[in-house]
């Protein structure tokens, strides 16, 4: 296998056109040149340089190998560009995972900032709903996940979860309904009102659930949708109320109204799942996740 070091340096000796040159600039003996070239010459199993005056030229299979090192040189060049530009953040790829509310509301801003600030990141989006994303980051498929996850369950091996947004429910009912006259309501209030489910089992049903639970009743789900847009439509067709997550909300149905719940107000938890290294490994990821923090943000405010 020929030396790409060699290589190289016989570029150096064929564009000095001397070994004498050549050694001179590379601030290398002459015979350590030498050496070297002979050292080539025996894994080329060809001559590449002949004397020439009191200087080299070189052979047609040195020339061809010139050829070679010349684009070898442009090729290494254009990989340590390519890879400042990977460290520096200024290039790379990032995969999500994204739930449906999350998406308008967190995603979209984000990678709008993203793409301001980092216009050479691509990113690939998926919706995860119904299936669990973390097995794809954990495996490496994904990048990061946009997951709904209480703060105090236990860890999960191999994956980091960083805090985003704490997102409050809010009561959706029909806009001629007496309890549409309070700017705030008691959740206890809806214990005896048939209520519309707009989220399928799971992470994001559970702080309903759970806040019920605390005020002393459980639902009694009248209608089923895994939709928060079909949810708001049912409770304006007067078939119920529903505790429906803000950034679900989105522009509210005409015949709704939306209002505060307290006492106690459900509370979702969103966080950003990434691998437990990936965020220092890789700037477009580094990137994105300030994008995300700073979205959340803006919407505590």
């Amino acid at each position: 296998m020929l030396d790409l070091r060699r290589m190289q340096l016989l570029r150096a000796v064929i564009t000095s056109g001397s070994v004498t040159a050549a050694a001179r600039n590379l601030r290398y003996t002459p015979s350590a040149v030498s050496q070297q070239m002979a050292a080539l010459e025996k894994e080329a199993g060809i001559t590449l340089l002949e004397r020439s005056g009191r200087g080299v030229r070189p052979t047609d299979a040195g020339l061809l190998l010139n050829e070679y090192a010349t684009l070898i040189s442009h090729h290494v060049a254009e990989a340590e560009t390519a890879l400042a530009d990977l460290r520096a953040g200024r290039t790379g790829r990032v995969s999500i995972r994204y739930f449906a509310s999350a998406g308008a509301t967190l995603v979209a801003p984000a990678l709008a900032r993203l793409r301001r600030e980092q216009p050479g990141v691509q990113t690939e989006l998926k919706l995860s709903d119904p299936e669990d994303p973390l097995p794809e980051v954990k495996d490496g498929r994904a990048d990061l996940a946009l997951v709904v996850r209480p703060r105090d369950q236990p860890p999960v091996d191999g994956i980091r979860f960083l805090s985003l947004l704490d997102d409050g429910y809010l009561a959706v009912l029909p806009e001629e309904h007496p309890l549409a006259a309070h700017q705030e309501i008691e959740l206890t209030d809806l214990a005896d009102e048939p209520w519309i489910r707009s989220d399928r089992p799971g992470p994001c049903l559970d702080p309903v659930l759970d806040a019920c639970a605390s005020a002393g009743f459980s639902p009694a789900f009248v209608v089923e949708s895994e939709d928060h847009a079909t949810a708001q439509a049912f409770v304006a067709a007067g078939l119920g109320v529903a505790l429906i997550p803000e950034l679900g909300i989105g522009t509210s149905h005409p015949g709704v109204a939306v209002r505060r719940v307290r006492n106690p107000e459900p509370v979702r938890s969103i966080h950003a799942a990434v691998r437990e290294s990936s965020p220092a490994e890789q700037p477009a990821l580094r990137g994105l996740l300030d994008a995300l923090r700073t979205t959340a943000a803006a919407r505590a405010v």
